[in-house]
């Protein structure tokens, strides 16, 4: 296809609010070698992009300055190197950065097909959820059939996409949710228990059911010592992020006495070959939830390019259930 010299995209004029995105012509990027060029249909916006909007989370090295971790469209040109993609194959892809524009690079090993029975909007949804969520739950915890499950957030980007996931491997799984209609979000999506956290106790349902033996967490500060108690011997918390703050006190004597494991993960930093491999993973296991039904991106709204500052203030607002979309 014919490839125009610049673009539209959305930058971080500096660090701050939702305002402080502005949007911009750029020259279109180029590919390099195993990379392949993608002309944005749709791009999903997830917290990272907000903390780095924030100059909180700067993106690695030779990523683009720009925001946008996830997109979908058709492929618009090859690097070299590249045999599995084509101009103008539909993929989904897990970006370094650079999501916000009519035009993305990516490690071609990082994009997916668009799985059977979605469209381009519904699968710009997928990989940043689906990545993080395979690649903490399963594999850095440890989810098995049978096993019981509990999500803080359940109504986020990763929580719907987590709740989902292990329910179709099998798990029990719990969610934690801030209002009535978040927590019954939570369990039309396959929880069987959803905890409303500001009238509920989580360590108490938990425990009554005999502990949670994955706990993925976003929250942290004041949550990680009740993780620790609301774990079932041999627990493993599995931390992703930190909306209440990075430090807590515990007493790691319950760690100890009860075999609990504690690890966590930042998928953005990690390399381009740890990347391919969850990709490969979720090719093989995940897209065929995806076909069969048992996993679907639950999406809160849709906003322009141009309105990127009002898709953060909606995502910041925490009134959202499911994901925040820009449509290009």
């Amino acid at each position: 296809m014919s490839l125009p010299e610049t673009m539209r995209a959305v930058e971080i004029s500096q660090p701050g609010g939702p305002e402080v995105l502005r949007p911009c012509t750029l020259p279109v990027p180029v590919p390099g070698h195993g990379q392949i060029l993608i002309r944005v249909a749709y791009a999903g916006v997830n917290r990272p992009d907000a903390l780095q909007r924030a100059g909180a989370y700067a993106p690695p090295p030779g990523a683009s300055p720009l925001p946008g971790l996830e997109a979908a469209g058709e492929v618009a040109a090859i690097g070299p190197g590249v045999t599995r993609w084509a101009v103008g194959d539909r993929v989904c892809a897990l970006l370094p950065g650079g999501g916000y524009a009519d035009y993305a690079v990516t490690p071609a090993d990082h994009a997916l097909p668009i799985p059977e029975g979605l469209d381009l909007r519904e699968a710009a949804c997928l990989p940043e959820t689906c990545f993080t969520v395979w690649s903490n739950v399963v594999l850095r915890g440890g989810l098995k059939a049978g096993e019981r499950f509990l999500v803080h957030g359940g109504s986020s980007g990763i929580g719907t996409t987590a709740i989902q996931m292990a329910r179709a491997l099998g798990a029990r799984v719990f969610a934690t949710a801030g209002s009535a209609e978040k927590c019954a979000a939570c369990e039309v999506l396959g929880a069987e228990r959803a905890i409303n956290y500001r009238t509920e106790d989580f360590v108490a349902v938990l425990k009554a059911e005999g502990g949670a033996d994955v706990i993925l967490d976003m929250v942290g500060g004041s949550y990680i010592p009740r993780n620790v108690k609301a774990l079932a011997t041999e627990g493993r918390l599995v931390q992703i992020a930190f909306l209440e703050g990075t430090k807590a006190e515990l007493n790691f004597a319950e760690v100890m006495m009860r075999r609990l494991t504690i690890t966590g993960s930042t998928l953005r930093p990690q390399a381009d070959l740890a990347k391919a491999r969850y990709a490969r993973d979720l090719e093989t296991h995940v897209w065929p939830m995806v076909a069969f039904g048992a996993l679907r991106p639950v999406i809160d709204s849709e906003f322009p390019l141009t309105e990127a500052a009002a898709a953060h203030a909606r995502l910041e607002s925490s009134g959202h259930i499911g994901k925040i979309v820009l449509a290009l």
